[in-house]
């Protein structure tokens, strides 16, 4: 084996002790073609269940591999009950979202068509990829799932009333966030972040009505969107989540 393991692999199969992991063909030319890895040598494999486990490169080819789990580096931890709801934007910045709110602990990523979004074309593959490649890179034992696109309206409608809703107000008419948050029940939450044009009256009169939605202000700035989203989340594991 080498002297230590530097690569960290997501996969899907269940891990243990000797379980045998069979790679595809993306995953072998990663780690064979790209990161020159061969039979023997180690790294790392989690699968958002079973902790992270150092594993053994025991068969590599060019369209295949196959890796051993040997030792449970690190037990399954489980991030803060926290979503992101956002409108999509232009696709870099979208993909910057996806893999911020992996980043930054996100359970679950939820798309959504607001009155104002100005992008209708999510590619939830891709930002799935970027969700993964981030927790690879950033040590993480969790992937969010990147949910499929919905109108907002529609969101709404089927939300579970005992997850909180911290709705993000451009209009800067709100508590600020570090004080709402400092006085807020702990729990299951979602940050909502807004298109480039903000949300649209009607919108901003529905969620501000509605019993489970925590509106703030982000600061005296006007931020973009992906920076409110940085922001906000980074504002909740501060306050809430497990940076506390």
């Amino acid at each position: 084996m080498s002297d230590g393991p530097g690569i960290r692999l997501h996969v899907t199969a269940d891990l243990g002790a000797g379980a045998e992991i069979a790679l595809g063909r993306d995953q072998a030319h990663y780690l064979f073609g790209v990161m020159r890895l061969g039979q023997g040598d180690a790294l790392l494999v989690f699968n958002g269940r079973d902790g992270e486990w150092e594993a053994e490169v025991a068969g590599a080819g060019k369209r295949a591999g196959t890796l051993v789990c040997r030792a449970q580096t690190r037990a399954q931890e489980t991030p803060p009950d926290l979503w992101l709801l956002f409108a999509p934007l232009k696709k870099a910045r979208t993909d910057f979202i996806a893999e911020k709110a992996a980043e930054l602990g996100c359970r679950r990523v939820l798309p959504v068509f607001t009155r104002f979004t100005n992008s209708e074309r999510v590619n939830v593959d891709r930002l799935q990829a970027h969700a993964v490649e981030a927790a690879e890179q950033c040590g993480l034992l969790t992937v969010p799932e990147i949910a499929e696109p919905a109108p907002l309206a529609k969101v709404l409608d089927d939300w579970d009333s005992s997850r909180r809703l911290l709705f993000c107000d451009e209009r800067r008419n709100a508590p600020p966030a570090v004080e709402a948050l400092a006085v807020a029940p702990d729990g299951p939450w979602a940050v909502l972040i807004g298109p480039e044009g903000g949300f649209a009256p009607e919108e901003v009169e529905r969620l501000r009505g509605l019993p489970f939605v925590t509106p703030v202000s982000l600061g005296p700035r006007v931020l973009r969107a992906d920076t409110a989203a940085v922001a906000a989340l980074s504002l909740w594991q501060a306050a809430k989540g497990d940076w506390r």
